[in-house]
């Protein structure tokens, strides 16, 4: 890694925060800070999805995806276009009709406060494991930059002794992306979000279709026979028709799984709904979202395309691999990372790199900022029974914002001795609880029950997946539509139950 590199990658994360910056002396209120006042438009909405979506995750795990498989990862992603449009139809425009701050208020005037704090407490757990994990992948990113330069182990061994140097680096990595997501979300709330990740979306497309001709010029024999070797080796693979409830990455798990996941992430999840509540329309909503799950596909085919090219040129330089090596296996999350830091030109990798950071910091920032909102609006603001000053509660909402983000470096930082494959690990902490929350939604939607039957479908939802996790081999990819079906089944029963104790001598 060269000093221009280094210095791309500064000007990046500066130019960030000093937009955060700016944004800051626009608001005047919580209003302004979550939801920009409803002034944002459509491709803007839509970029920032694409952007939040599109992690390190999708960065750097998705092309180790294909270096140690193939394409059927993009089976999954037909199932998040047609979860989008069950979206867009089903919940999308009772968002718009009110003057929500999180997706959990609708809950709460539908069922009732408790059920409200709940679904958010579940998610401020889930989305801080979650992203965590995606601060983690990030700095792998950054960690092996650090370890390609000369002396940068040794001088954190002074720092730091008696920790491993490559902990260090990966602990120091955490730390600095951390900070500065923090920082810019903490001044410009959601319209630096927003704003940050449409700039972010062009960063990391035009640093991956670099990496990807990079790629390309490097086949020994040219871009067709690097295609065509990729091909041989079973690499464009894309359908797997098996119908089993124990493997993942099939057309069925990955169409029907797919579309539950998306409509529980995109439906019920204010990491998302957020933008939504920052459009100007309800089809301006619908249109972004939809637009997105194109988007997201094409982004998919990508960077597993990428991955199959990654295959091909270590095929020919099989000795780069050692260092990636763990137990024997090739750490698939870490071939695209060393690859950017030990094969890119100069300044072509810090290009690279800021696309990296791109990804990672469109997504935690979300995190970061709608945590707060689901903190603020869902907790704080009912315990004070919103009679503080405008400026008391946007003050509050940035320290809050400031507090997620110390949360999910700690998070990062413990993934270290922990995690194996990233993409794994942050979409099976989604679908573990996304699925209850979606059936407590679609409960409110199309069900007359009350809030006592849809707390005990959320325990038994709850329970059903505890012991669909411990004692079966199901893949998390069904985890969304057994969740959502067992907390509607377990809601409807238990109102009627109630509706019969009530009139025992109703013949009915």
């Amino acid at each position: 890694m060269r000093s221009i590199d280094l210095a791309i990658i500064a000007a990046y994360i500066a130019g960030v925060v000093l937009l955060g910056s700016r944004i800051s002396r626009q608001q005047r209120d919580v209003r302004d800070y979550f939801v920009g006042r409803r002034s944002v438009p459509w491709w803007a909405i839509s970029a920032s999805i694409v952007a939040t979506e599109t992690s390190t995750i999708t960065f750097i795990s998705v092309p180790g995806f294909a270096f140690t498989g193939d394409f059927t990862l993009l089976q999954l992603a037909f199932g998040y276009v047609i979860g989008r449009i069950a979206v867009a139809l089903i919940f999308v425009p009772a968002y718009l009709r009110g003057e929500l701050l999180t997706v959990y208020q609708l809950l709460g005037e539908r069922f009732g406060g408790a059920t409200k704090r709940l679904a958010s407490g579940v998610f401020l757990v889930t989305r801080s494991l979650a992203d965590g994990l995606r601060l983690f992948a990030t700095g792998l990113v950054l960690a092996a930059l650090f370890r390609s330069m000369p002396g940068a182990a040794d001088a954190v061994a002074l720092v730091a002794p008696g920790i491993p140097p490559d902990v260090s680096l990966l602990i120091a990595s955490v730390l600095v992306i951390g900070a500065a997501t923090i920082l810019y979300t903490y001044l410009g709330g959601m319209l630096a979000v927003i704003w940050t990740d449409v700039v972010q979306l062009a960063v990391y497309m035009t640093g991956a279709a670099v990496a990807l001709l990079i790629l390309l010029n490097a086949a020994p024999d040219g871009w067709a026979a690097a295609v065509g070797a990729a091909r041989d080796a079973g690499k464009f693979r894309l359908f797997d028709f098996t119908l089993d409830l124990t493997r993942g990455y099939t057309f069925w798990s990955g169409l029907v799984g797919g579309a539950f996941l998306t409509m529980a992430t995109h439906g019920t999840d204010q990491l998302i709904v957020q933008r939504y509540l920052c459009s100007r329309s309800v089809k301006g909503a619908r249109l972004a979202l939809v637009a997105s799950g194109v988007a997201v596909l094409l982004q998919f085919a990508l960077f597993l395309l990428i991955g199959a090219l990654l295959f091909v040129y270590y095929q020919s330089a099989p000795a780069g691999l050692d260092v990636l090596t763990v137990d024997g296996r090739v750490a698939a999350d870490r071939v695209f990372p060393a690859f950017i830091a030990t094969h890119l030109p100069s300044g072509v990798g810090g290009l690279v790199v800021a696309a990296v950071f791109a990804a990672a910091m469109s997504t935690l920032s979300s995190s970061l900022n709608s945590s707060s909102a689901a903190a603020l609006n869902d907790f704080y603001m009912p315990a004070t029974s919103g009679r503080r000053s405008d400026e008391h509660y946007l003050t509050a909402a940035r320290l809050a914002t400031a507090f997620w983000g110390l949360v999910q470096i700690a998070v990062a930082i413990g993934a270290i001795w922990m995690s194996t494959r990233v993409i794994d690990e942050t979409l099976g902490i989604a679908s573990f609880t996304s699925g209850v929350i979606l059936g407590l939604f679609l409960l409110g939607t199309f069900s007359r029950i009350d809030q006592r039957a849809a707390l005990a479908g959320v325990a038994a939802g709850a329970g059903f997946m505890l012991a669909l996790r411990i004692w079966t081999a199901v893949n998390w990819q069904w985890y969304v539509l057994f969740g959502a079906a067992a907390t509607c089944a377990a809601g409807l029963l238990a109102h009627h139950v109630h509706a019969l104790r009530r009139r025992p001598d109703d013949p009915r």
